[in-house]
């Protein structure tokens, strides 16, 4: 029987971006948080038996993999992330199989959330569920972050600080479900080509100001402790894989509700805010796409002209839609608010849509909340 899996998406709370390494990857300090919003992978795997493999050539023959998809926009060959995630795991894992996999899109493709990143892990998920078998964390990382920077945060969810080039992953001490608003406007934003345009753009002397710039290596690792500090960083403890293969998460600590909730993350959201927290990615694509400027603005509450930056006060019993923090995501195109109660998030939902563009309301997932939910009726 198959299994389906939730690909769950991300955020970016904040992004710096350094200068270029040897590898020709930039230096990256960064923020994530997972989302409850998500695409469905479902992996089938068929084994040969003993009496196949022996009527051939022992050890000849090859894996299999068949991939096909909803949307008409995401590969179904080798170029596809979770083809390469599966194709990488078979191999370390020493297993021949015929392996189906079929993707439900329902996130956008180039949208900053980090959909095909969550496609690869969510297929390894998928993959080791069907064969009883798991790799381990350590493999199950190196393989993640040869597929793709962004692919190891999947394979802890909840908030994760991402260091190197956002493949070298902490487990962060989560913050509760929080409202959220992600936009969805109808343009594609390249992330080569918005790295190339931050190349030009220091090139000529026109960096971020702030904690982010200068970008240089070592100003990374000081936003990256930081963050860290004000989160209250706790050891990312490895995962133990149960029966069924499927690896559950560090810890995300005590669940909170109600009010405290919404102190909680309204307090520690603040707290990130006044260390300059920011994505530098925005520097570059609003300037291109002037449109994903006015929806930030929209989702942080603020009238059309009027300058913005991460974060406005929230008063009490507001419900005018006013976010904790909003951004673009990644290199976009998608942004997102966070709000302090529901009232407040469907306010900005609804002056997002009034403009034409797709606005959805979701909430952050929390690490214990991810693992859980991991697997789709």
């Amino acid at each position: 029987m198959a299994t389906r899996v939730c690909s769950y998406s991300k955020i970016n709370l904040g992004l710096a971006i350094g200068p270029v390494r040897a590898d020709g990857f930039h230096g990256l300090a960064t923020l994530y948080q997972t989302l409850a919003l998500h695409d469905v992978v479902t992996v089938e795997v068929n084994r040969p038996t003993s009496q196949n493999r022996d009527m051939g050539h022992p050890g000849s023959e090859p894996s299999k993999i068949t991939l096909t998809t909803n949307h008409p926009q995401v590969p179904t060959d080798a170029r596809n992330t979770a083809w390469k995630m599966v194709e990488l795991a078979l191999a370390r894992m020493g297993v021949v199989a015929e392996v189906t996999i079929h993707i439900e899109k329902n996130l956008p493709v180039q949208g900053g959330l980090g959909a095909g990143s969550a496609n690869a892990a969510a297929a390894l998920i998928g993959l080791e569920r069907e064969l009883g078998v798991a790799l381990t964390e350590a493999e199950r990382l190196e393989i993640a972050a040869e597929v793709g920077s962004d692919v190891p945060l999947f394979l802890v969810g909840g908030a994760v600080l991402g260091t190197g080039r956002g493949e070298i992953v902490s487990a962060m001490p989560d913050l509760p479900a929080t409202w959220c608003v992600v936009a969805v406007p109808e343009v594609g934003v390249s992330t080569p080509k918005a790295f190339r345009d931050w190349d030009e753009r220091k090139e000529q002397g026109t960096g971020n100001r702030g904690l982010t710039s200068p970008a240089r290596p070592d100003r990374l690792e000081e936003l990256s402790h930081v963050y860290a500090s004000v989160l209250g960083v706790i050891p990312a403890t490895e995962p133990t894989p149960d029966t069924s293969g499927i690896v559950r998460g560090p810890s995300s600590g005590q669940q909170i509700k109600g009010s405290t909730r919404n102190d909680l993350a309204e307090n520690t959201l603040l707290a990130l805010v006044r260390t300059g927290i920011e994505n530098d990615f925005e520097s570059v694509v609003f300037p291109q796409y002037p449109l994903l400027r006015e929806i930030k603005r929209l989702l942080m509450g603020l009238s059309a002209g009027v300058s913005s930056g991460a974060f406005s006060e929230v008063r009490p019993g507001d419900s005018s839609g006013t976010a904790l923090v909003a951004a673009l995501s990644g290199s976009g195109s998608a942004l997102f608010g966070l709000y302090r109660t529901e009232a407040e998030a469907r306010a900005a939902q609804q002056r997002v849509q009034a403009t034409g563009c797709k606005a959805i309301l979701t909430e952050t997932l929390p690490r214990q909340e991810y693992w859980r939910r991991m697997f789709a009726e």
